[in-house]
């Protein structure tokens, strides 16, 4: 048997206060029983009685825990790398309040599902940046998707392979997980504009790794122009851009690495399942530990010590005869 609290001092001092003072009290009721010549029967037996539940009530207080001494716990997680596009095209508001406003909430909604998990985050447009590395503090890594926008990485169009390429070398190189089953997972936010050469072979290194991508989709079809400081960007001929979600590439690139593909549109938003996906591939085992499995009985003792203070204020002592 454990116990849940401990007996201090000033514990023993109130106990040992308590113990005298009815000592005395019993000593009082026995001799005056004595001198009324009165049998002192009745008195003993409340007197074992009170000893009894008061006992228990201590007992209970100090928390008695038994049951199986012990239970093995598996510590089961993933790491888990967002890619999001911050490129200008991200900026458009065909997705309300823009496309990057909205992805940032719903990363949020991510981070809280996946809270026991290692989470990093991947900046890219043309070029990749790590924004953070795979860490277990939600706190910092909601701070650092609240700081996201497109001013943080230079714009010169978008290339999927660079994001991908640092994700896949931070989970290999990795060497704090025991096996390399499914989980390590990548996921490559963006509205589908790849421009790089090199997507189709990192997707290939991807899937010989064991590492699921899925890829998210934001945007809608018909597209939006893209707001900037002074209207709206325009290209060589001075007309405004319109920026569509290309979903297809998207789709392919999750397709041929054994992913999935998500959106999220003007009136479809695909997180929850995007979650639910996650939560499919099996994790793997980090840690295995022995832990203390003992719960606090005290509500045994308590019981029995109510159910003796119910007869010892039925059983009466009488000090007069009449």
């Amino acid at each position: 048997m454990k116990w849940v609290n401990s007996i201090g001092t000033f514990e023993l001092i109130i106990a040992g206060a308590f113990i005298i003072l009815y000592m005395s009290f019993i000593w009082r009721v026995i001799t005056t029983t004595k001198r009324l010549d009165l049998p002192a029967r009745r008195v003993i037996i409340k007197t074992i009685l009170r000893t009894l539940y008061f006992s228990l009530i201590v007992t209970a207080l100090l928390g008695p825990s038994f049951g199986d001494a012990s239970r093995e716990v598996k510590t089961v997680g993933k790491d888990i790398f967002i890619c999001i596009d911050l490129s200008q095209s991200m900026n458009a508001v065909d997705v309300q309040p823009s496309r990057l406003e909205k992805v940032k909430f719903e990363l949020k909604n991510i981070v809280e599902a996946f809270n026991s998990d290692r989470i990093g985050l991947i900046m890219f447009s043309s070029e990749a940046y790590m924004q953070c590395p795979l860490t277990y503090d939600n706190n910092a890594l909601n701070l650092f998707i609240q700081t996201l926008n497109t001013n943080m990485v230079p714009n010169f169009g978008t290339d999927f392979g660079p994001p991908l390429e640092m994700a896949t070398e931070k989970l290999i190189a990795d060497d704090t997980v025991i096996t390399r089953s499914k989980a390590k997972i990548t996921i490559l936010i963006s509205d589908g504009e790849d421009f790089g050469d090199n997507t189709s072979e990192i997707a290939e290194e991807l899937e010989s790794e064991g590492i699921t991508l899925f890829t998210l989709g934001v945007g809608t079809k018909q597209g939006s122009k893209i707001p900037t400081r002074n209207g709206f960007k325009t290209d060589s001929d001075g007309k405004d851009v319109v920026s569509q979600l290309n979903s297809s590439s998207l789709e392919n690139l999750a397709e041929n690495t054994g992913g999935e593909y998500f959106e999220i549109n003007e009136s479809r938003n695909d997180v929850s399942r995007l979650i639910n996906a996650i939560n499919t591939v099996e994790g793997e085992m980090r840690d295995s530990k022995q832990v203390d499995a003992t719960q606090n009985r005290y509500y045994y003792f308590l019981s029995l010590a109510l159910f003796l203070m119910v007869i010892d204020v039925l059983f009466s002592v009488k000090l007069i005869k009449l």
